[in-house]
Order: C-alpha cells, then structure tokens, then sequence
C-alpha cells in the first residue's frame, strides 16, 4: 500500500528558512531508517510557495487561469512516499517522524495512494 506523508509547511518553511542542524540531522536519520526498512519510494522537500504557480479551472471546459504564489492556504512543504503492508504500519512510520518543522509548528497528512 502506498501512502503519502505529506508535510504541510509553516510561516518559517514559507519564509525559506531551512531546518536547524539538529532537525535536518533528525530527519537524515529517519529517511535512513525507512530506506533500511526497504519502505521508502522517495522523499523531497518544496521551495515555498512564494515560487509556485497555480492552475485554476474556473469555468467547465475553459481555459486554466494561471496564478503566481505566494499562497495562503493549505500549503504543502515536503512529502515521503512510502509503500508499507497496512494503514496502520503507515500511521507507526508517521509517528516516529521529528516535527518537520520544529518549534512544535509540524503537521503531518496521511494519504492513501491510488494503485
């Protein structure tokens, strides 16, 4: 089953501040115990959304509608895609992550992949 761990970001991720050293070396660690439990698919982190575009569909059949960030609402920051044998051990994996964003500011959404 593949699931998505996605991290959602905060007003230091969208600022473009990285990680303290500590939390960056945390996070090696972890990405190094999926990739040893042969679970993880991959793992990347977003530039902010200062330096995304968004495509919006307003009317049915039209033209998209092009929009350059920053943006302000339920933005994503990184993600890890992990292929496990149940929801549950997807929820343990998710549990043993570091608050990606330190400062108790993290957020993690747990998706279910379509196959």
């Amino acid at each position: 089953m593949l699931f998505m761990m996605i991290v959602k970001a905060s007003k230091n991720s969208e600022a473009g501040n990285l990680p303290s050293p500590e939390l960056r070396e945390a996070m090696t660690r972890y990405n190094e115990e999926l990739v040893k439990a042969g679970v993880r698919i991959m793992a990347k982190g977003l530039h902010p959304s200062s330096n995304g575009i968004r495509l919006s569909y307003p009317k049915e059949g039209g033209t998209p509608v092009v929009t350059d960030g920053p943006f302000s609402d339920d933005l994503v920051a990184g993600f890890i895609l992990i292929d496990v044998k149940s929801r549950e051990e997807a929820i343990e994996w998710a549990m043993r992550m570091p608050d990606p964003q330190g400062f108790g500011d993290g957020q993690i959404e747990l998706r279910q992949v379509f196959e």
